[in-house]
C-alpha cells in the first residue's frame, strides 16, 4: 500500500503549527503573568550559536508551507520574517495553517518520485518526493518546533508534553 503524500504532509503540517499556536499563547501569558518583557523570551536562545525562538517559529512555518509548496510543485509563499512579538507570531502560523489549508490531495498524491529541488545557503539539493518529505521537511519541522519548545520550557514556561503533541 503506497502512502499518501498528502495524509503524511498536510495533517502532520497542520497538527504541529496549530500545536505551537498554543504554545506561543502560554509563553505569551507566562510572561505577562511573571511581568517579564516578552523580548526576552522571543530572543532566548539553547544556545548562542543557535537560531532564537522568534526565527524558530518562522523556520518552522517555512518548513511546512515550503515543503507542500515543492512537493505539489507551486509557488513558495514569502515571508518578510519580521514578526517582533507573540501576537505577530502566531498571526504567521494562522496564515501558514490558511495556506496549507489550500492544498488538495491531487497536488500531492502520486509525488512519491517526482524530483524536488531546492537551494540552501551553500548549495542545491535534490531528492525524490517521499525521502524529501520524509527525511527532510518532516525532521526539520519537528527540530525547529522542538526548539522552539525547548527555549520556552528552559525559560520557566509550564509545557508538557501534551502540548507538544497536541490533545486529540
Amino acid at each position: 500500500m503506497k502512502t499518501s503524500m498528502y495524509q503524511t504532509s498536510i495533517p502532520t503540517f497542520t497538527r504541529v503549527l496549530s500545536n505551537l499556536v498554543a504554545i506561543l499563547e502560554k509563553g505569551s501569558a507566562h510572561a505577562e503573568a511573571r511581568k517579564i518583557d516578552p523580548t526576552v523570551l522571543l530572543n532566548a536562545r539553547l544556545f548562542p550559536d543557535m537560531f532564537p525562538f522568534t526565527r524558530q517559529i518562522q523556520l518552522a512555518a517555512d518548513t511546512a508551507i515550503s515543503g507542500a509548496a515543492r512537493i505539489a510543485g507551486t509557488d513558495i509563499p514569502v515571508h518578510e520574517n519580521n514578526e517582533g512579538s507573540f501576537a505577530e507570531l502566531g498571526a504567521r502560523l494562522r496564515k501558514t495553517l490558511v495556506q496549507l489549508e489550500a492544498f488538495k490531495p491531487e497536488q500531492l498524491d502520486g509525488t512519491e518520485d517526482k524530483t524536488v529541488t531546492w537551494q540552501t545557503r551553500s548549495s542545491t539539493k535534490s531528492m525524490q518526493g517521499q525521502p524529501y518529505l520524509m527525511n527532510h521537511v518532516l525532521p526539520n519541522l519537528f527540530f525547529h518546533t522542538t526548539t522552539a519548545y525547548n527555549i520556552l520550557r528552559h525559560n520557566g514556561v509550564e509545557l508538557g508534553k501534551m502540548d507538544f503533541l497536541g490533545r486529540s
